[in-house]
């Protein structure tokens, strides 16, 4: 479950995934993010669709977000599993702090990764980014505010 704290962009492979170009969708446009904690490697698959087929069902760490137009402004709302009762109190607090010290990682290789999809739609960097944190204990069952795309641009 361990991402390399400082973004690499020699250490990220992305994937288009068919329909989706660097200009479509906007709207629905989804991001899956996996890893390799053997090499640091980072996976961004981006399309119409989550590439739920490259997400380890038993670690369950991936980091998933999608753009979504509320009241007229776009947002992007992201996603880990924390916990669904298959892990402990304990190890679900574990997970909680290890998404949440990761999250500026994962967001800056997703924008990194989209870079010429930001270059066409460049208002899109001043939209919010939520993550809800999925958890069935309450403490780490939330959805909290990580910034806006631009602020994420200066890690690499």
């Amino acid at each position: 479950m361990l991402f390399i704290s400082v973004f690499n962009p020699s250490k990220l492979s992305v994937s288009l995934l068919p329909p989706a170009t660097d200009l479509l969708p906007v709207e629905g446009r989804r991001y899956t993010l996996t890893h390799s904690d053997k090499t640091g490697d980072l996976f961004l698959s981006i399309g119409y669709q989550y590439n739920y087929p490259v997400v380890n069902k038993l670690l369950r760490d991936e980091f998933l977000a999608k753009w979504i137009s509320q009241n007229g402004h776009y947002m992007m709302k992201g996603k880990v599993y924390v916990s669904g009762g298959e892990f402990d109190e304990h190890t679900a607090e574990n997970r909680f702090m290890i998404f949440q010290r990761e999250a500026e990682l994962a967001i800056t290789a997703v924008i990194y990764g989209d870079r010429r999809f930001f270059a066409h739609y460049p208002q899109l960097l001043d939209s919010p980014i939520v993550i809800k944190y999925q958890s069935n204990y309450p403490p780490f069952n939330k959805t909290l505010y990580h910034g806006a795309p631009h602020q994420f641009m200066n890690s690499y």
